[in-house]
């Protein structure tokens, strides 16, 4: 399984960015799409979830103002950023959490990261 992360860029502060997230390949059941983050110096950290039921999860400083969704048709997941601050500058990943029913067995499988930027 591939995926495949862009929309990142240099963002003025109080802008937005939307970031795309595709799978490709052959992936197992996929419980969860996520989109994590990681700054310079600073751990990797869960910026949202979107579960197969459809529940999301935010981490307490992006909620109100990111947006994770799918497009199933697109295989793509979305990260829709708006009123974006400078602490928002990072390393955007996306990931899957995968299981294979038929041994039991699960994974996460990371894209590439994006970079995303928010200066004046």
């Amino acid at each position: 399984v591939q995926l495949q992360a862009s929309g990142g860029g240099l963002v003025q502060p109080g802008g937005s960015l939307r970031l795309s997230c595709t799978v490709s390949g052959n992936p197992f059941t996929i419980n969860a799409w996520e989109w994590y983050r990681q700054a310079p110096g600073m751990e990797r950290e869960l910026v949202a979830k979107l579960a197969r039921s459809g529940t999301t999860n935010y981490a307490d400083s992006v909620k109100g103002r990111f947006t994770i969704s799918r497009d199933n048709t697109k295989n793509t997941v979305y990260l829709q950023m708006n009123s974006l601050k400078p602490e928002d500058t990072a390393v955007y990943l996306c990931a899957i959490d995968e299981t294979d029913y038929s041994n039991w067995v699960a994974r996460r499988s990371w894209g590439q990261g994006t970079l995303v930027t928010v200066s004046s």
